[in-house]
Protein backbone atom coordinates (compact mmCIF):
# COMPACT_ATOMS: atom_id res chain seq x y z
CA UNK A 1 0.00 0.00 0.00
CA UNK A 2 1.27 3.60 -1.02
CA UNK A 3 -0.30 6.22 -0.08
CA UNK A 4 -0.48 10.15 -1.81
CA UNK A 5 -1.56 13.16 -0.84
CA UNK A 6 -2.80 15.46 -4.07
CA UNK A 7 -2.71 19.21 -3.17
CA UNK A 8 -4.68 21.17 -5.40
CA UNK A 9 -4.99 24.78 -6.61
CA UNK A 10 -3.64 27.01 -3.47
CA UNK A 11 -2.67 29.54 -5.84
CA UNK A 12 -2.97 33.17 -5.20
CA UNK A 13 -5.29 34.10 -7.82
CA UNK A 14 -7.77 31.96 -6.14
CA UNK A 15 -6.79 32.32 -2.37
CA UNK A 16 -5.22 35.27 -2.08
CA UNK A 17 -7.21 38.11 -0.97
CA UNK A 18 -5.53 39.92 -4.03
CA UNK A 19 -5.83 37.25 -6.62
CA UNK A 20 -7.64 38.03 -9.71
CA UNK A 21 -10.13 35.01 -9.27
CA UNK A 22 -9.86 34.93 -5.40
CA UNK A 23 -13.37 32.91 -5.09
CA UNK A 24 -12.10 31.03 -2.14
CA UNK A 25 -10.00 33.51 -0.41
CA UNK A 26 -12.33 34.18 2.49
CA UNK A 27 -12.74 30.92 3.29
CA UNK A 28 -9.51 29.91 3.24
CA UNK A 29 -8.56 32.76 5.67
CA UNK A 30 -11.44 32.40 7.77
CA UNK A 31 -11.40 28.85 8.03
CA UNK A 32 -7.89 28.68 8.36
CA UNK A 33 -7.55 26.30 5.68
CA UNK A 34 -4.14 26.62 4.78
CA UNK A 35 -2.78 25.72 8.22
CA UNK A 36 -4.60 22.52 7.69
CA UNK A 37 -3.40 21.71 4.63
CA UNK A 38 0.21 22.08 5.87
CA UNK A 39 -0.61 19.94 8.66
CA UNK A 40 -1.37 17.03 5.63
CA UNK A 41 1.62 17.80 4.23
CA UNK A 42 3.57 17.53 7.71
CA UNK A 43 1.56 14.01 7.87
CA UNK A 44 2.92 13.00 4.52
CA UNK A 45 6.72 13.85 5.14
CA UNK A 46 6.59 12.11 8.16
CA UNK A 47 4.80 8.60 7.03
CA UNK A 48 6.96 9.09 3.41
CA UNK A 49 3.53 9.76 1.30
CA UNK A 50 4.10 11.25 -1.87
CA UNK A 51 3.12 14.51 -2.36
CA UNK A 52 1.70 16.25 -4.88
CA UNK A 53 1.48 19.69 -5.51
CA UNK A 54 -1.14 20.70 -8.66
CA UNK A 55 -2.00 23.79 -9.83
CA UNK A 56 -4.50 25.31 -12.68
CA UNK A 57 -3.12 27.58 -15.46
CA UNK A 58 -2.84 28.93 -19.41
CA UNK A 59 0.29 29.98 -21.32
CA UNK A 60 0.72 33.80 -21.06
CA UNK A 61 -0.73 34.49 -24.42
CA UNK A 62 -3.82 31.76 -23.32
CA UNK A 63 -3.85 29.72 -26.07
CA UNK A 64 -4.32 26.79 -24.08
CA UNK A 65 -7.52 28.01 -22.55
CA UNK A 66 -11.06 26.41 -23.24
CA UNK A 67 -12.32 29.66 -24.82
CA UNK A 68 -15.98 27.81 -25.25
CA UNK A 69 -15.92 27.09 -21.39
CA UNK A 70 -18.29 29.06 -19.50
CA UNK A 71 -15.96 28.27 -16.48
CA UNK A 72 -12.75 29.85 -18.00
CA UNK A 73 -13.54 32.08 -20.68
CA UNK A 74 -13.45 35.15 -18.91
CA UNK A 75 -9.74 34.38 -17.40
CA UNK A 76 -8.10 36.29 -20.52
CA UNK A 77 -10.26 39.33 -19.98
CA UNK A 78 -9.10 39.68 -15.92
CA UNK A 79 -5.80 38.26 -16.79
CA UNK A 80 -5.88 35.67 -14.20
CA UNK A 81 -4.39 32.45 -14.22
CA UNK A 82 -1.26 32.74 -16.44
CA UNK A 83 1.38 30.62 -15.78
CA UNK A 84 4.73 32.22 -14.63
CA UNK A 85 3.17 35.38 -12.96
CA UNK A 86 2.34 35.68 -8.97
CA UNK A 87 -1.15 34.60 -9.74
CA UNK A 88 -0.17 31.11 -10.57
CA UNK A 89 2.43 31.02 -7.64
CA UNK A 90 1.39 28.98 -4.46
CA UNK A 91 -0.11 31.08 -1.61
CA UNK A 92 2.98 31.71 0.27
CA UNK A 93 2.00 30.17 3.24
CA UNK A 94 1.74 26.82 2.02
CA UNK A 95 4.50 24.60 2.73
CA UNK A 96 6.11 23.63 -0.79
CA UNK A 97 9.28 23.12 -0.85
CA UNK A 98 12.10 22.84 -3.97
CA UNK A 99 12.13 19.41 -4.38
CA UNK A 100 8.38 18.96 -4.60
CA UNK A 101 6.59 17.16 -7.42
CA UNK A 102 4.40 20.10 -9.26
CA UNK A 103 1.78 19.05 -12.05
CA UNK A 104 0.37 21.90 -14.34
CA UNK A 105 -3.10 21.35 -15.19
CA UNK A 106 -5.12 23.20 -17.93
CA UNK A 107 -8.56 22.04 -16.67
CA UNK A 108 -10.66 21.30 -13.50
CA UNK A 109 -9.67 17.47 -13.20
CA UNK A 110 -6.11 16.74 -12.11
CA UNK A 111 -6.00 13.86 -14.03
CA UNK A 112 -7.21 15.39 -17.47
CA UNK A 113 -4.08 15.47 -19.92
CA UNK A 114 -1.54 16.14 -17.26
CA UNK A 115 1.14 13.42 -15.48
CA UNK A 116 -0.66 12.89 -12.44
CA UNK A 117 -1.71 9.74 -13.19
CA UNK A 118 1.50 8.15 -14.62
CA UNK A 119 3.23 9.66 -11.23
CA UNK A 120 0.68 7.96 -9.00
CA UNK A 121 0.84 4.54 -10.59
CA UNK A 122 4.82 4.74 -11.29
CA UNK A 123 5.24 4.28 -7.27
CA UNK A 124 2.32 1.52 -6.99
CA UNK A 125 0.17 4.46 -5.41
CA UNK A 126 -3.30 2.92 -4.15
CA UNK A 127 -4.65 5.47 -1.31
CA UNK A 128 -5.18 9.10 -2.46
CA UNK A 129 -6.11 12.11 0.07
CA UNK A 130 -6.97 15.02 -1.77
CA UNK A 131 -7.13 18.49 -0.25
CA UNK A 132 -7.93 21.71 -2.22
CA UNK A 133 -9.96 24.22 -3.60
CA UNK A 134 -12.74 24.32 -5.05
CA UNK A 135 -14.10 21.16 -3.11
CA UNK A 136 -17.43 21.86 -5.74
CA UNK A 137 -14.99 21.75 -8.59
CA UNK A 138 -11.53 20.57 -8.48
CA UNK A 139 -12.30 17.86 -5.71
CA UNK A 140 -14.89 16.61 -6.76
CA UNK A 141 -13.40 16.30 -10.27
CA UNK A 142 -10.14 14.42 -9.06
CA UNK A 143 -12.26 12.46 -6.62
CA UNK A 144 -14.66 11.14 -8.98
CA UNK A 145 -12.28 10.18 -11.40
CA UNK A 146 -9.73 8.38 -8.78
CA UNK A 147 -12.79 6.64 -7.26
CA UNK A 148 -13.13 5.16 -10.96
CA UNK A 149 -9.88 4.39 -11.32
CA UNK A 150 -10.30 2.25 -8.41
CA UNK A 151 -8.11 4.10 -6.15
CA UNK A 152 -8.66 4.02 -2.37
CA UNK A 153 -9.79 7.58 -1.73
CA UNK A 154 -9.95 10.30 1.18
CA UNK A 155 -10.96 13.86 1.10
CA UNK A 156 -9.11 15.70 4.36
CA UNK A 157 -12.55 18.23 4.56
CA UNK A 158 -10.85 21.45 6.68
CA UNK A 159 -8.02 21.12 4.31
CA UNK A 160 -10.39 22.18 1.69
CA UNK A 161 -12.64 25.10 0.74
CA UNK A 162 -15.12 26.25 -1.25
CA UNK A 163 -16.63 29.70 -2.66
CA UNK A 164 -18.96 29.36 0.50
CA UNK A 165 -19.52 27.14 3.68
CA UNK A 166 -22.30 26.23 2.52
CA UNK A 167 -21.69 25.16 -0.91
CA UNK A 168 -18.14 23.46 0.71
CA UNK A 169 -20.74 21.28 3.05
CA UNK A 170 -23.04 20.00 0.51
CA UNK A 171 -19.78 18.87 -1.81
CA UNK A 172 -18.59 17.20 1.13
CA UNK A 173 -22.56 15.01 1.51
CA UNK A 174 -22.03 14.35 -2.39
CA UNK A 175 -18.09 13.18 -2.01
CA UNK A 176 -19.27 11.28 1.53
CA UNK A 177 -20.56 8.58 -0.92
CA UNK A 178 -17.25 8.48 -3.03
CA UNK A 179 -14.56 9.10 -0.71
CA UNK A 180 -13.85 8.59 3.24
CA UNK A 181 -13.80 11.91 4.88
CA UNK A 182 -11.20 12.97 7.06
CA UNK A 183 -9.74 15.75 8.92
CA UNK A 184 -6.54 16.88 8.92
CA UNK A 185 -6.38 16.33 12.51
CA UNK A 186 -7.17 12.75 11.78
CA UNK A 187 -4.25 12.09 9.60
CA UNK A 188 -1.44 13.60 12.60
CA UNK A 189 -3.08 10.95 14.65
CA UNK A 190 -2.28 8.29 12.29
CA UNK A 191 -5.51 7.51 10.37
CA UNK A 192 -4.14 5.18 7.50
CA UNK A 193 -5.14 2.20 5.80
Amino acid sequence: MQNALVVIDYINDLVHPDGKRRMYARQVSENQVLAQVNKAVAWARKTSTLVVFVKVGFSPDYRDLPTGSPFFSSLAEAGALRLGRWGTEFHEDLDVQSDDLIVIKHRINPFYSTRLEAILRAVKVTDIYFSGVGTTWAIQSAVRTAHDMDYNVFVISDACAAASEEEHLQSLTTLSHLSTLCTADDLKASFVR
